[in-house]
Order: C-alpha cells, then structure tokens, then sequence
C-alpha cells in the first residue's frame, strides 16, 4: 500500500504557493465567485528561454531565463527582471502573481509579470553580463512591448542592464524607450525612479505611522539587505530622525545601538565593498542574527523566506515593513500576527518601484520629463492613497494589513477580469 505523507507545513511551501495561500485566504474573504477565481488562479503565460553565452575564457554558460505574465486584465504586463541564481520557474511564477496584485492595490494601469535569469551576475564580467542581457532580451522580445509588457529592474539588475535591454529590444522594434523602466535618466529614465521603491517604503511607514499616532523620530531601525531598497530606506529615514541602528548584505552585518552613519555606510558599499567594510568599531552580526535585534522597525530588503516559522518568535520588532517580496513566510505571518506584531506586506511597502515605473511609462510615451519634485509629490499621493485604504479595510473588517491590502487588488482585478468578459 502506498505510504501517506503529510501535507506541507504553510513554513515548507513554495514561493508560489506560499502566495497562492494569501490569493486564497482573500478570495474567500471577499467571496470571490469560483469562475473568476479559477481565471486568477494560474498565469496567462510562462515562457521559458535558454541563452548560451561564450564567455572570456572559451567556455560556455547556459543560462535558463523565465518571463511569467500571470495577468493582463488590468492593462499591459508590468515586472522586473532579476539575475539570481535561484530565480527558477517557481519563484518567477509567484512574483508575476505578486506583481497583478500590487499593480491593483495601488491602482495603476497595469497586469502583472517578473522575469528570471538563473546565472550569478557577480561571477560575469562587465562585456559577458552585456552581451547575456542582450540575447536575453531578444528571445523575449515576441512577447514585450509598450503596450503589452513592460521589464523593470530587480534584484541583481540595475538602469546599465535595462539600457542595454531596452537597445536590443529597440534594434528589433524600432528605438522605443518605453518598453522598459528603470533606464538611466541620458536614456528616458525619470528622474526620481531610481530611489523610488526605497523612498516609497519611506512614504508607506510615513502614513501608516500616521494612522497609528507615531512617531518615527528616534525609532531604532533594522534594515537587512543595503541594496537599492535598503540603503534609499535608509537615507530617507535618517532624514526623518529614524535611527538605523543595523544594516546588513551578502558580506554580513554591522550594528550599533547609537546609530550607524549611513553615508559612510553609502560610500563603503558604492565602492564595491559591503556594509561591513564601513565598520569603525560597529559589532559585526550575520543577516540572521540582525532579524532578531531588538528595535522599533524591522526592514528585510534583500530576498524572499528569510522570517519563517523558525525565527519569527524571536523577532524582537514592534513593525516589520516588507522592502523585499514575500519575506515572511506564511507559517511566520501567522506567528507575528498572534504576536501582535504589526506587518506592512510587500504588495503595499515595496509599491513605490513599480509606481515609479508608471510614471516613467507615461513619460516616455508622451516624450515629456517630470521634474523629480513632481514625481516625488506623485509618488507620495499614490502611497499615501493605498495605506489609507488598506487601513480602513483592515478597521473595518477586523483583519491584517496583509488580508486588507490582497483582498482590495483582488476585488479590483475581478471586476475588470468581468467587464473585459472573461468569464
């Protein structure tokens, strides 16, 4: 006879499940009909490329590259691309689905996708990371475009990545610098994109802080993970008194109760160094002590799964604000939740980045640059706006922010999935 096994703990799922369980518990919280949900339930399109690279040496790399477009009823396919290793099919998936949700709660224009190339970018030189981007591109190209959809940079990938993107798209399609955001400024980026995600979350803590009489001056700030995120995190919290007492990446951490200087910190990693190279006398911490320091405001910036079930009871922080996509594992939300631990989900406090993005879209389609006081302003309001609504929904149902914020994108991509005639 075969033998049972049990089902996956929530802490053992996949990122794709694990975002299917959020998807879930919000389509029955809104009663969503099980026609719309089976259309909600799985990606429109998952393509899968193989892009072999000749490197300095002779030898031959063969990346495998993803890009998972899960809806477009909202509008155009809209998500980054990330060079992880471990940026499977799987994690894709669930980041395509994170990306439809996002768009909805902040109510842009846009359906949601991610794209995923499996190589290490730290192990390629600067012509192999060019010339890998490039071919990357075109095998993706029948399935891009201003209007159908549109890469962002992610992990790993930065305005040089998506320059070089946007040229090979262009050299097939014509010069058409809004089929990608996130481009240097020289190129039709907007000015303001860059620092967008971080300075967003900024914004998020700023209004939700509001809603709960706080006051973030003199909080003691954990931010793990000093990327593109986590350091613009950084710098905008100092400007508010904030006081970012760790920070942590790939080399390690750095803590100091008095507060670290994070413009030296800034510098030391603009170098090409770490957040540890930095260190005048701060105690050195790895990334998975620095989750359980005890602090106001804990910021994990860097990859998915990093609070689960194991740590989530020593988390010693009274906020935990989602810079990264999905870093809290189900299993632990649910802890933190009982803990009475407030969490500020991805799809809301990583929102400014794909905001950001929107606006350097519209931008490039009318050929006319904001100045960044006004994108800022922008970028503000559309925050502002999402916090407030998932707050009131979460006062009025009894519910966590995460509920609130999953169940408002999902009412809203359920109406257009209906008037478009989906079902």
């Amino acid at each position: 006879m075969p033998t049972e096994t049990a089902a996956p703990s929530n802490d053992e799922l996949s990122p794709d499940a694990a975002v299917r369980l959020y998807v879930d518990a919000a389509a029955r919280a809104v009663a969503l009909e099980e026609d719309v949900a089976d259309v909600l339930g799985s990606s429109y399109r998952e393509v899968s490329v193989q892009v072999p690279l000749r490197r300095d040496d002779g030898s031959l790399l063969v990346a495998h590259g993803y890009r998972v477009q899960h809806n477009g009823a909202r509008g155009p396919y809209k998500g980054g691309l990330r060079y992880h290793p471990e940026a499977d099919l799987d994690e894709v998936r669930a980041l395509a689905s994170l990306m439809t949700w996002k768009t909805a709660l902040l109510d842009l224009p846009f359906g949601g996708a991610k794209g995923g190339l499996q190589v290490d970018p730290r192990q390629l030189s600067e012509g192999e990371l060019q010339t890998l981007t490039r071919k990357f591109a075109l095998s993706l190209s029948h399935v891009l475009g201003v209007y159908r959809d549109i890469p962002a940079p992610d992990v790993n990938t930065n305005a040089q990545v998506m320059a070089w993107f946007m040229d090979a798209y262009s050299g097939r399609h014509g010069y058409s610098p809004a089929a990608v955001t996130g481009k240097p400024v020289d190129l039709g980026g907007a000015p303001g994109r860059e620092a967008a995600t971080g300075r967003g979350l900024v914004y998020v803590l700023e209004a939700a802080a509001r809603r709960w009489s706080w006051d973030l001056a003199g909080r003691r700030v954990v931010i793990q993970g000093f990327g593109n995120v986590g350091s613009w995190a950084a710098r905008e919290l100092v400007t508010l008194g904030a006081r970012i007492i760790a920070v942590s990446d790939v080399g390690g951490g750095i803590f100091n109760d008095n507060g670290l200087d994070v413009e030296r910190v800034v510098e030391a990693v603009a170098a090409g160094g770490s957040v540890a190279d930095a260190d005048v006398g701060y105690t050195k911490v790895s990334n998975e002590e620095l989750l359980t320091l005890d602090c106001d405001i804990l910021v994990p910036a860097a990859l998915g799964g990093c609070i689960t079930a194991g740590n989530a009871a020593d988390i010693r922080a009274s906020v935990v604000v989602e810079g990264a996509n999905h870093p809290v594992t189900p299993a632990a939300d649910d802890v933190l939740a009982d803990r009475g631990i407030r969490v500020l989900p991805d799809i809301l406090a990583n929102g400014g980045g794909v905001t950001g993005s929107y606006f350097e879209w519209t931008q490039n389609i009318q050929q006319f640059q904001w100045k960044e006081d006004r994108f800022n302003a922008e970028l503000r309001d559309r925050l502002d706006r999402a916090v407030n609504e998932v707050a009131a929904y979460a006062e009025e149902h009894a519910c966590t922010y995460r509920l609130a914020a999953y169940s408002i994108a999902l009412e809203r991509v359920a109406r257009a999935v209906r008037l478009r005639g989906y079902v």
